[in-house]
């Protein structure tokens, strides 16, 4: 005949214990696993966008690189009168490039447009200049104090709405 135990808790004492052993052991064991899970991921995602960022450097080049010094002196036929430039702001600063504006417009120029260029991290001020106009260009540079004048680079002439210039705002 089975006799019952004196203290009716006895057997659930030690499996209580050992729950709480077993689930300790386990909550460790998370946290190694998500600790060396997330190491790999983050390593994984950090050299997929160190790649990403190396790619983008190399296939766009930086202003620096792609910008070309004002080319040996052409003298400028058309007057300033007859110009229009397109003022964008290169640099972020809100009202930076209707201040720019103002100035080219006090030299004589007439203003196409102002508004935001697609970058706003041009490191120096730019004058670009359409096919033919490279005089116009250089002289617009000179008058502004940019020392960096270049071709169209990254516009096409029909976005300049009917401008001859193209003034970028730098920092």
């Amino acid at each position: 005949m089975d006799h019952p135990l004196a203290a009716p808790d006895a057997l659930i004492r030690p499996w209580r214990n050992a729950a709480y052993a077993a689930g300790a052991v386990a909550v460790v064991e998370l946290l190694m696993l998500l600790v060396i899970g997330g190491g790999a991921l983050v390593g994984a995602v950090s050299d997929r966008v160190e790649r990403a960022a190396n790619d983008r450097v190399l296939s766009t080049p930086s202003p620096a690189k792609r910008i070309t010094r004002r080319p040996a002196g052409v003298a400028a036929k058309v007057p300033r009168q007859k110009l229009r430039v397109l003022v964008l702001n290169g640099n972020g600063r809100q009202g930076a490039a209707a201040v720019a504006a103002s100035r080219v417009q006090r030299r004589g120029y007439r203003i196409g447009e102002v508004g935001n260029a697609p970058r706003s991290d041009f490191a120096r001020s730019i004058v670009m200049y359409r096919p033919g106009f490279v005089g116009e260009g250089q002289r617009l540079g000179r008058e502004l104090g940019v020392r960096t004048i270049t071709p169209l680079d990254g516009m096409r002439v029909r976005q300049l709405k009917g401008a001859h210039l193209v003034f970028i705002l730098g920092a």
